[in-house]
């Protein structure tokens, strides 16, 4: 078993027939581990990180909790990349499980509809990387690592015209999929507001392979900079066809696109593009070198931001928890993580600080606009600060 440090979906107590007597922690995850088209194995990084802070926990005799030890348990519930699944993994994790509290799940497709269970059930819910709005709106128990989406595109559309001084955009982005939508739709005002017009407006569906008629619609746009805010998946076949037809401008994407699997399935076409993310592999400041290094040792690859901010929900909790104290009443102890996960100021994560939450659960802290390099790393090139 590899073992490290903190964890991510759910908290489980588990109580003696007296009550109020709790004998370990048990954190459950809502987490796809069934490979997908569309996700990959993210669901297996999330739980790499996970059991990282477990490992680290366990060598430490557990986790102090004014003055006390607490051994950690964690059950990791395949939602199976599916909006019910992630439904039916939350009800089993927050009623069967009994858990303390859930991390994940990761996407806003599944984790709007889990969030409605978890805050229904007055469970603490974290989503590492869910960044659209609905997460988290008027749910007082659920809340997010990552940036959201009206903070994300105005920042890309930011960043695109002072680092390429132009003014006509094209934007590709997946019709079937809510978040490639609305961060396309979010770009698209902020340019057409601020910095140039958008020539092209282009959409495919889920299943399309071939984006030859999209492309050429784009080209022929006399577009100066092209706006994927797609997953990493579609970036294989995407910029291959878009450079054989001729593109040569600059591209820029999203944080969907920062996978450890992106420069294999992209042939490396990527190198030399920009997208904005979470967390970088290379030039980052702060906790999250040391990160990388300890996760490259026990699983030989380099994570991505889900790793990366997977391991902070999971810190986020076991903070808020030595904070809250545990009184072995299930029902108490959820609130009372809740109260403490809210009062948050100056977390220093592996994948940034978050100076504190909001009253919608969602955190302050900066985006960061990372550069693909020629040998596929991602390396920081910028950070957008909060309310810029």
């Amino acid at each position: 078993m590899k073992r490290v440090f903190l964890s991510i979906s759910t908290i489980l107590l588990f109580f003696s027939l007296a009550g109020g007597y709790l004998e370990e922690i048990v954190i459950g995850f809502n987490l796809p581990l069934t490979e997908s088209e569309s996700l990959g194995s993210i669901g297996e990084e999330a739980k790499n990180a996970a059991e990282m802070i477990r490992g680290q926990i366990d060598a430490a005799g557990g986790l102090e909790v004014k003055g006390l030890r607490y051994p950690l348990r964690f059950i990791y519930a395949n939602n199976e990349a599916e909006a019910g699944g992630a439904v039916r993994a939350a009800l089993r994790l927050v009623e069967e499980e009994q858990v303390l509290a859930v991390v994940g799940p990761l996407g806003s497709g599944r984790a709007i509809p889990a969030g409605e269970v978890c805050n229904h059930s007055e469970t603490p819910m974290i989503s590492p990387w869910s960044t659209n709005p609905e997460t988290t709106r008027n749910r007082p128990f659920v809340f997010r690592t990552c940036f959201l989406d009206p903070f994300q595109a105005p920042g890309a559309a930011r960043f695109t015209k002072e680092k390429f001084a132009v003014s006509k955009a094209a934007i590709l982005y997946n019709g079937d999929d809510d978040y490639s939508k609305t961060l396309a739709e979010l770009y698209r005002d902020s340019w057409n507001t601020n910095y140039g017009e958008v020539v092209a407006w282009e959409s495919f569906e889920q299943k399309d392979q071939d984006f030859n008629a999209q492309l050429t619609n784009i080209m022929a746009s006399g577009a100066e900079i092209l706006y994927l805010p797609v997953y990493y998946n579609f970036l294989g076949p995407i910029v291959p066809q878009a450079k054989s037809l001729g593109w040569d401008k600059p591209i820029m994407g999203a944080d969907a696109w920062g996978s450890a699997d992106l420069w294999n399935i992209s042939g490396g076409s990527v190198a030399g593009y920009y997208f904005t993310t979470h967390f970088v592999s290379s030039g980052l400041p702060g906790r999250g070198s040391e990160f990388i290094k300890e996760y490259e040792r026990l699983y030989g690859e380099t994570p991505s931001d889900v790793g990366a901010l997977t391991y902070d929900s999971v810190m986020l909790y076991l903070g808020a928890l030595q904070r809250a104290g545990i009184s072995g009443v299930l029902k108490a102890d959820r609130r009372a993580l809740q109260r403490a996960l809210a009062e948050t100021v100056d977390f220093n994560g592996v994948a940034g600080k978050i100076a504190r939450f909001d009253r919608m659960g969602d955190p302050v802290k900066e985006i960061i606009v990372a550069k693909i390099n020629s040998q596929g790393r991602f390396v920081y090139e910028a950070a957008i600060p909060p309310g810029r």
